[in-house]
């Protein structure tokens, strides 16, 4: 039996981060506070930057918080019950429930918040790092987007430098999902289209 504890071990804290991650706060949120559903504004996103294009900026942030949360309560809760190979498994599991939710039809956020969340929980200075240059290039630039591209893509040395080449991948793999994400943004940060943070667009 112990030759088959591990595999459900690590299977089941997976499946159960994926869950966790699936949670769509930004809707759960937009919707409790009477706003309908954030899905039909702006990018059509559920995460903290598309719900403050509703103009209610205390639900954006605890959107922001809620969804970094969730990425760090995997991460913490799978290395504390099953040591660091239970952790990335559910750091993995929880961005991937966030990207693509079962809930929602697996159509989701862009990772951004869940992803620095996880960062901080499985290394704080590598984390704060992330967030201060999220921060900075936020405000200098207005574009969220952009900042999230630089502060994602800037994640994976911090982790090599900060605690170990396993989490510089575990980094590498979550900030590929975010690019990937954030294709069309992309494209409107090259031809100049991208909004900028806080202001409205219609639906896409």
């Amino acid at each position: 039996m112990q030759a088959f504890s591990a595999p459900l071990q690590l299977g089941g804290t997976f499946v159960l981060a994926y869950l966790l991650g699936s949670v769509p706060f930004g809707l759960l949120l937009t919707r409790l506070a009477g706003m309908g559903d954030v899905r039909s504004i702006g990018s059509g996103n559920i995460g903290a930057t598309n719900v403050l294009r509703t103009g209610r900026k205390d639900i954006a942030a605890l959107t922001l918080v809620l969804d970094a949360g969730k990425g760090a309560a995997a991460a913490l809760a799978g290395w504390y019950m099953f040591g660091p190979s239970a952790e990335i498994l559910a750091a993995i599991g929880a961005f991937l429930g966030h990207l693509f939710p079962i809930y929602l039809g697996f159509r989701g956020g862009k990772g951004v918040a869940t992803f620095l969340g996880i960062a901080l929980a499985v290394n704080w200075i590598a984390g704060l790092l992330a967030c201060a240059i999220w921060l900075l290039v936020a405000v200098v630039t207005r574009y969220s987007s952009l900042a999230a591209l630089v502060a994602t893509a800037a994640t994976p040395v911090f982790a090599w430098y900060f605690y170990s080449h396993l989490y510089m991948e575990l980094a590498i793999l979550l900030a590929a999902l975010v690019y990937l994400k954030h294709r069309a943004n992309i494209r409107r940060l090259v031809t100049g289209e991208e909004p900028k943070i806080g202001a409205r667009k219609e639906a896409s």
